[in-house]
């Protein structure tokens, strides 16, 4: 399927003032970004159109705060790490909309890059205020939105400014659409989908859309026990969750030509904690007073088996709790078997990325998507507000 939005690539920008929403909600300590994925995933759009002669105006959120300046949440580190990144000043606005912001903006030339103050910062930004994107179109004459981790949100700066101008694709949004939309229309088979993470709630969406199209689901994590509860199988002091949901899911499954497959042995821990008792069970029947947090080395393995033997693989969700090293073993062998795998390879969601990231495996995978709740609702096949807000491709206005 290709991407029927409009790419930045197409729009005219030389001596325009363009707003880009970019996605650079990054951890920070003591003031200092710890991790400059998201911002370094916004460089070719930002450089593309630096080189293009056009002055940017960058907006993203950053945290929660409540709708009023929190400093504690402040741009200013992501406007100094980005200036480094670029290898030129990134000036921070004294605001969103207020203050001095449109003399600074007025104030840029070409291949400028003025970056405005956490937009949640304005109460209006999640509740799609009209007049707040309005105020923030006026700063500008064409948007581009490239917040792919942002655009299941119908917020002010991802879909209300875009109509007001012309609204083009970055570069980074639209891969991202790209690689997650081949997943599910036109993947080489077999199409093998690994899903862990702790809730099935957050998941049961996608599960149906891939028992649909997928070849196996192969399901692992703290997710798992409600499938297993649903079978009525003991889960001890495990996280178990959805359980209905999951019950559906299984029955849906039957129905399908998808295998859904289940883990075969667990590691079990006594507590949530590195230090605590750890034992591996042959079966998954967890006793009381244990909790399983990993899937077992032969569901390691068989799942490994089947990510190796696939022609494209998705992975979403780590399979155990990673952070702990006793419980690390079936994400890292995961990981290592999507990062080997022959055939395309895509990785989504915020505890894999990281679990990519720990284990030194991030370059290896052929996409790592940069979106958690957008991936999911992508793959879902739920619309989403900041692509659904775009120019089509080919549309023209009378102002772009």
């Amino acid at each position: 399927m290709a991407f029927d939005k409009a790419s930045v690539r197409d729009a005219e920008v030389k001596g325009r003032r363009v707003l880009v929403r970019v996605d650079f909600n990054v951890p920070l300590t003591d003031g200092e970004v710890t991790d400059d994925t998201r911002i370094r995933a916004a460089l070719p759009t930002i450089e593309l159109l630096r080189e293009r002669g056009a002055a940017l105006v960058l907006v993203s959120h950053l945290g929660r705060p409540k709708g009023e300046p929190d400093p504690a949440l402040s741009m200013a580190p992501v406007a100094k790490r980005l200036g480094e990144l670029l290898g030129t000043e990134v000036k921070l606005a004294p605001g969103v909309i207020e203050g001095d912001v449109d003399l600074t903006c007025g104030a840029l030339g070409p291949g400028d890059v003025l970056l405005l103050e956490n937009v949640r910062f304005e109460p209006g930004e999640t509740k799609n205020d009209r007049k707040l994107a309005e105020n923030l179109a006026q700063l500008a004459s064409v948007y581009v939105n490239d917040a792919f981790g942002a655009a299941h949100r119908a917020h002010a700066s991802t879909a209300g400014v875009a109509d007001y101008l012309p609204a083009y694709a970055g570069l980074l949004l639209e891969r991202e659409v790209t690689e997650l939309e081949r997943v599910v229309s036109s993947p080489q088979r077999p199409l093998a989908v690994v899903l862990g993470g702790a809730k099935v709630s957050d998941k049961v969406g996608v599960i149906d859309r891939f028992l649909e199209v997928a070849d196996k689901v192969l399901i692992g994590g703290a997710m798992c026990f409600g499938f297993f509860k649903a079978q009525g199988i003991e889960t001890g002091n495990s996280l178990v969750e959805g359980v209905e949901l999951a019950g559906e899911a299984l029955e849906r499954a039957k129905q399908s030509d998808c295998e859904l497959v289940l883990p075969t042995d667990l590691v079990l821990g006594r507590e949530f904690s590195a230090e605590t008792e750890r034992k591996e069970s042959d079966g998954v029947e967890v006793p009381e007073g244990w909790m399983g947090l990993d899937i077992g080395p032969r569901t390691a393995n068989a799942y490994a088996e089947a990510i190796g033997e696939a022609g494209t693989v998705l992975w979403n969700g780590p399979m155990g709790a990673f952070e702990l090293e006793p419980f690390s073993a079936g994400t890292r062998q995961v990981a290592q078997a999507v990062a080997a795998a022959p055939g395309t390879t895509v990785v989504g969601g915020g505890d894999s990325v990281a679990a990519l990231n720990r284990f030194g495996l991030e370059d290896q995978v052929d996409w790592v998507s940069t979106g958690g709740g957008a991936s999911l609702e992508l793959l879902e096949g739920k619309k989403l507000p900041g692509v659904e807000a775009l120019l089509d491709a080919g549309e023209e206005t009378a102002d772009a």
